[in-house]
């Protein structure tokens, strides 16, 4: 593909013209030249795009998409705008205390942006959390070209730059060991509520996960995957495996914990999205790389069991093989786009797992009821101690 700049509608010539040029590269040579919007900086990681209309400020701070230059397909991102940064806690929209992405890539990005909430626009957003940005490219066709040949790597870098030098100035996430300790916090949070406890592994747990439960009255504990799990779960009357970014394989450590705790804990174990890869690891199974992932709030997938279909909100590049599932355990979810599987559950124990985010917001809000069954299950077993 040769390096074409896109024409800027008038409306937005205004707002770009004092943009530098910029110049997303893929690493089969195929190149894209826009304006810049955020931060002027060599960047690089693996180019993903999402399909949802609207989040844009959910999505670009969800830990899963750490260390990734993210594609937005909607040709119309920034009329929003961006509202206030939260003080403290768990205030919303944000999943977490900072954007995640890369860098950022979208057709037309608009600077004059207009709701109530707004305090800044998506440009100063990405400017303040020195984050590079790209604009004024047909992400059409750059989506068409990463579902033909998948998901690769990628470099963004001002035009002013070659290549050559743009690929050993960029900077990197290393994708196997440290992308994981960046999104976890440091040592376990708690967030008192009610009287059941939940144990929620962070590899990068969306904030929403957590607002999820307390909302349904549970205390939770919020701790990084990487700590004594086995001994905050004789704390916790139920465990959720929070989402995060990378390849499940590469956990080696928490597959452990988890697979030690599949062999003693025997009150319910939730898994979401990385959560159900890891759920599956532990078990046993296998998982395996998608050409291009799910990343989008439009993903329909059927219940195997009441076979009811629902529309999902998802961001995940792995899946689980269901044919290396053993005995004891069953395909639950599949995706009815491409037969992937989307869930899998115990036929023993109260242990399963989904790979959509019922917690998702915004976006579909159809498989919320997964927590309120969870929670069912959590007071069911601990009353039962």
């Amino acid at each position: 593909m040769n390096v074409v700049e896109r024409v800027e509608p008038p409306q937005l010539r205004k707002e770009l013209a004092r943009a530098a040029p910029v110049r997303l590269r893929l690493e089969d040579g195929t190149e894209l030249q826009g304006r810049g919007i955020g931060a002027l900086q060599p960047v690089c990681g693996e180019v993903v795009f999402n399909t949802a209309m609207a989040g844009y400020v959910e999505t670009l701070t969800d830990p899963s998409y750490h260390g990734q230059i993210l594609v937005l397909t909607y040709p119309l991102i920034g009329n929003y705008g961006v509202p206030a940064m939260r003080s403290e806690g768990l205030g919303r929209p944000y999943e977490s205390d900072r954007i995640q992405v890369q860098a950022l890539v979208v057709q037309n990005y608009v600077d004059t942006h207009s709701h109530h909430s707004a305090s800044r626009s998506l440009h100063e957003w990405l400017i303040a959390e020195r984050v590079a940005g790209l604009t004024g490219v047909d992400t059409r066709s750059l989506t068409r070209r990463l579902r033909e040949r998948g998901t690769m790597k990628g470099w963004l870098y001002p035009a002013t730059m070659t290549a050559e030098k743009a690929q050993e100035a960029a900077v990197g996430v290393d994708m196997r060991e440290e992308v994981f300790r960046a999104v976890a916090p440091r040592e376990p949070i708690r967030y008192a509520r009610g009287e059941l406890t939940v144990l929620l592994v962070d590899v990068g747990a969306k904030d929403n996960i957590v607002r999820s439960l307390l909302a349904r009255d549970a205390s939770v504990i919020r701790a990084p995957w990487h700590v004594d799990l086995v001994a905050l779960a004789s704390q916790a009357d139920g465990i959720v495996i929070g989402n995060g970014p990378g390849d499940p394989k590469d956990l080696v450590p928490l597959i452990r914990q988890i697979r030690s705790l599949l062999q003693s804990y025997r009150k319910p174990i939730f898994g979401v999205c990385l959560g159900n890869q890891i759920l599956a690891l532990a078990a046993g199974g296998d998982t395996y790389k998608l050409p291009y992932g799910h990343r989008g709030v439009n993903q329909p997938v059927q219940d195997l069991l009441s076979r009811r279909c629902y529309v999902t909100s998802q961001n995940h590049g792995y899946a689980v093989r269901d044919g290396s599932l053993a005995k004891d355990w069953e395909p639950w979810f599949i995706n009815t786009n491409d037969g992937t599987n989307e869930g899998i559950r115990s036929s023993q124990f109260p242990y399963f797992g989904v790979q959509f985010h019922p917690e998702a917001s915004p976006g579909p809000q159809d498989t919320g009821f997964l927590f309120d069954d969870f929670m069912r299950l959590v007071s069911s077993t601990a009353r039962g101690r």
